[in-house]
């Protein structure tokens, strides 16, 4: 099926909406917002018992209900007292809840009611019509059904009925069914038949009648038959209850690549979509990845692109958050490529994670109709979407605190043993003073050199374990940093010289400004320890002139290695006096691992060490001015 078989919305008097298993709104289109009075954002996951209550009570639930515990489809007839109408309600069940239609049949109500036979006749002046003698012989027949069958009225009249279901290649057990409507109807034991047969047109094309079969007072015929083409609004009640059935499918994942694929070939399948595709917005590069796309796209295209900010329609609608439907795609300004087959195209955001696009190589391809259902995949999409991002978040939630806990209690050791022990330094150095109160001569031992020393570095572990317990696996948003300028400002206030580090080559990269300087800090302290004054420390790229992960190190030629920050949650970097300096290399490692970076430290060959960051996949050179 393509969507050019759907009818447009404005023209479908139906209305539409599905309940889950609950009973609770899952989805309503145009016509049943109208009909209920309620929009879809107010009444998607309401129980419907709960929202109309003195209507459902006396009109829906014997029908629903059924439908539901029996698994069978039902139909019925209700009044409408606020619309002062009445409508034709089917119910189809599934395993996910149920789809329900509304048709609005006040006319066929009030000619039935005034003059049941002639009106159907009139309501029906668009619609094939042939009526019957009692021996089923046809005795009239109008345009409408002769252009359906191809033949002239004149070929028709005289023949019996049988010559209808031939023409129209109705399957025999259909013709049957259609032949004892027309009996029960003659004889006076129905007062009219409805049935839905599928036939074929004259121009071999399958369709789907509705066959009316109503009585009628003539001098010679006694029935009259009135079929008319249902063919678009059977493919939309197919198209949309199949969608709902797609919702099942999305929520049942967890994977938002997964899920971007079941919407695009649900849209290929379901809707004819075949050249479409998925982008989701990429967070930390700023830019829509494509995630999915149909085998149409890939065979007309080779790929899909990743679009930028401000790159053509795609991006202009997703900033926008609405539908945006274009028609003619050579008398729209502002394309990504010029040069583009795609003639006609609908772009729909999926919320704030990304959009579906799909085109056509002809124009005037979608209509009202394409934007309703595509505005109802990628609604689902999103629901789905939203969903997986709270798995996830719950998933890392869980994790982080599991961390944390770990984190926690190493930070415990650290306060309970090595903040003691400098403490019990300080309290070492006054006891031993001999000093007292009284003695006015009397001068605070090393007071400048190691007790405020001591204080200092217990100050700054303090101020280490605040902030690994707080912020060091988390990041705020990120922006461009200059690896130069970081450098600069974490050197101005590590404990190395500023003279002690060069930068091999300029670059940028995105990052958490502030834990990044952070990491630079803490890494050139835990340099200074290892080696104390005289050290010589090299900032250099790595991967950006081969195939390895994209980064970069600090080389150090202390004699000392750094112990591996792995091998224990807390590891406090001591100097050659046993005096603690912080939470060292541990505290860089998370703060990389919080940036999704990699964090590795390689023995240079007794001559120094490297600590690298790898996985900086937003790094980039800077060439100098």
């Amino acid at each position: 099926m393509t969507l050019d078989a759907v009818p447009v919305v404005d023209r479908v008097t139906d209305a539409f909406f599905a309940l889950d298993t609950d009973f609770r709104f899952t989805y309503l289109n145009d016509r049943a917002e109208d009909l209920l009075e309620r929009s879809r954002g107010r009444l998607i996951g309401r129980v419907m018992w709960d929202e109309f209550p003195q209507t459902v009570e006396t009109q829906f639930p014997d029908g629903f209900y059924r439908a539901m515990d029996e698994q069978v489809p039902v139909s019925f007839e209700i009044y409408h007292t606020p619309l002062e109408t009445w409508f034709e309600t089917r119910a189809y069940p599934s395993e996910s809840g149920l789809s329900v239609f509304m048709r609005d049949i006040t006319d066929r109500k009030r000619q039935e009611t005034s003059l049941a036979q002639h009106a159907a006749v009139v309501e029906a002046i668009y619609d094939g019509i042939f009526t019957l003698d009692r021996n089923r012989s046809i005795v009239t027949v109008n345009d409408a059904l002769a252009a359906y069958l191809g033949v002239d009225q004149d070929d028709l009249v005289g023949e019996h009925v049988e010559i209808v279901t031939q023409r129209a290649a109705i399957d025999d057990g259909d013709a049957v069914d259609l032949g004892r409507a027309i009996t029960d109807v003659d004889i006076g034991t129905a007062d009219n038949r409805t049935l839905e047969i599928p036939f074929t047109d004259a121009d071999g094309v399958d369709r789907m009648g509705e066959f009316r079969v109503v009585p009628i007072e003539d001098h010679t015929a006694t029935v009259a038959v009135v079929v008319r083409d249902v063919t678009d609004r059977h493919e939309y009640e197919r198209v949309a209850a199949s969608l709902h059935e797609v919702t099942r499918w999305l929520l049942e994942s967890d994977d938002p690549e997964e899920i971007c694929a079941i919407a695009v070939h649900a849209g290929s399948d379901l809707l004819g979509l075949t050249i479409s595709g998925i982008w989701l917005l990429d967070t930390e590069y700023g830019y829509l990845d494509p995630v999915a796309g149909t085998a149409g796209a890939y065979e007309e295209f080779g790929g899909l692109p990743r679009i930028h900010t401000g790159d053509g329609l795609v991006w202009e609608a997703f900033e926008a958050g609405d539908v945006k439907r274009y028609d003619d795609l050579e008398e729209v300004d502002g394309l990504y490529n010029p040069d583009t087959p795609i003639r006609s195209e609908v772009i729909a955001p999926i919320g704030t994670h990304g959009v579906l696009m799909t085109g056509s190589l002809d124009p005037h391809r979608f209509d009202e109709t394409d934007v309703e259902l595509v505005s109802t995949l990628v609604e689902n999409t999103r629901a789905a979407l939203d969903r997986a991002n709270r798995e996830r978040v719950l998933r890392n939630r869980t994790a982080e605190l599991e961390r944390q806990t770990e984190r926690l209690e190493g930070i415990a050791s650290v306060l309970s043993n090595d903040l003691q022990r400098q403490l019990e330094d300080v309290a070492a150095a006054v006891s031993e003073s001999g000093g007292d109160d009284g003695d006015a001569g009397w001068e605070f031992p090393l007071a400048e050199q190691s007790v405020e020393t001591t204080l200092e570095r217990a100050e700054g572990l303090v101020d280490d374990v605040q902030e690994f317990a707080r912020n060091a696996t988390s990041v705020r948003t990120r922006s461009r940093v200059h690896l130069e300028e970081a450098i600069e400002e974490a050197v101005g206030t590590s404990r190395l010289a500023d003279e002690a580090v060069t930068v091999d080559r300029a670059a940028t990269l995105r990052a958490d400004s502030e834990r990044f300087i952070n990491l630079l800090e803490t890494a050139f302290d835990d340099i200074a320890a290892r080696a104390g004054d005289d050290v010589t420390v090299c900032v250099e790229l790595i991967g950006v002139d081969d195939d390895r992960p994209r980064g970069f190190l600090l080389w150090d030629d202390a004699a000392e290695p750094p112990a591996d920050p792995h091998s224990r949650p807390i590891d406090p970097t001591t100097d050659d006096e046993g005096a603690i300096s912080g939470l060292g290399l541990t505290l860089v490692r998370a703060i990389a691992e919080a940036h999704d970076w990699s964090f590795v430290i390689v023995d240079d060959d007794g001559v120094g060490t490297r600590i690298e960051i790898r996985d900086v996949t937003t790094l980039e050179p800077v060439e100098n001015v």
